[in-house]
């Protein structure tokens, strides 16, 4: 009887999902149990869509590029070895799928989302205006640097991501990752410092 009901809750499929750990709950979607994958997307998503948005620097594109990175992790995820965790397995998906889309395009020239950081009630209409105009060169100047030091920026400055994490998302050392920064920040420091008109 006992192991009749056992089996029965076996079969309940949301039965304990969220309160599974990130291997059961990877062996539970790999497995085809109801809800799995939807509760990883669930505790990823926004992470994702940050890391999209830093690099495409519009929602609608965040929004494709971190549904396809869903789509892969859901077609690959019988392949995780659970080497990294699966956030930073993500992250390596997130930032290879930004990667491309930004190489396949002209640079985007939207500021970044600064309003949120402020209270805009404080701000007159013309310190906000300068803002945007600070953001827009910023972004425009993270968008020309090479794209592993742009990876590593993004992943470090807006993502307060560790080196380690950063090393473990891109396939490099912990060594080649600060380099990445360092460079990125000295190319980036370059970049702002030239003339805005050439």
């Amino acid at each position: 009887m006992e192991d009749q009901r056992r089996s029965n809750a076996d079969e309940v499929p949301e039965a304990g999902l969220s309160e599974l750990d990130e291997a059961a709950l990877i062996e539970a979607s790999v497995g085809g149990r109801p809800g799995a994958f939807d509760l990883i997307v669930e505790r990823h998503r926004r992470a994702v869509y940050q890391l999209c948005y830093r690099f495409v620097g519009n929602h609608e594109d965040a929004s494709d590029l971190a549904q396809d990175v869903f789509v892969r992790a859901y077609r690959a995820l019988r392949n995780f070895r659970g080497q990294s965790s699966l956030g930073t397995w993500l992250h390596r998906i997130a930032v290879n799928v930004s990667l491309n889309r930004v190489g396949t395009k002209v640079p985007p020239h939207e500021p970044i989302d600064a309003h949120q950081f402020v209270d805009q009630r404080a701000e007159s209409p013309s310190d906000r205006l300068v803002r945007a105009e600070q953001a827009a060169r910023v972004r425009a100047a993270i968008a020309q640097l090479p794209p592993k030091q742009r990876a590593t920026l993004i992943m470090r400055l807006y993502q307060d991501m560790s080196h380690q994490e950063i090393a473990d998302a891109l396939g490099t050392s912990v060594g080649a990752a600060k380099a990445n920064l360092f460079h990125a920040l000295g190319n980036l420091k370059k970049l702002l410092q030239e003339p805005r008109e050439r």
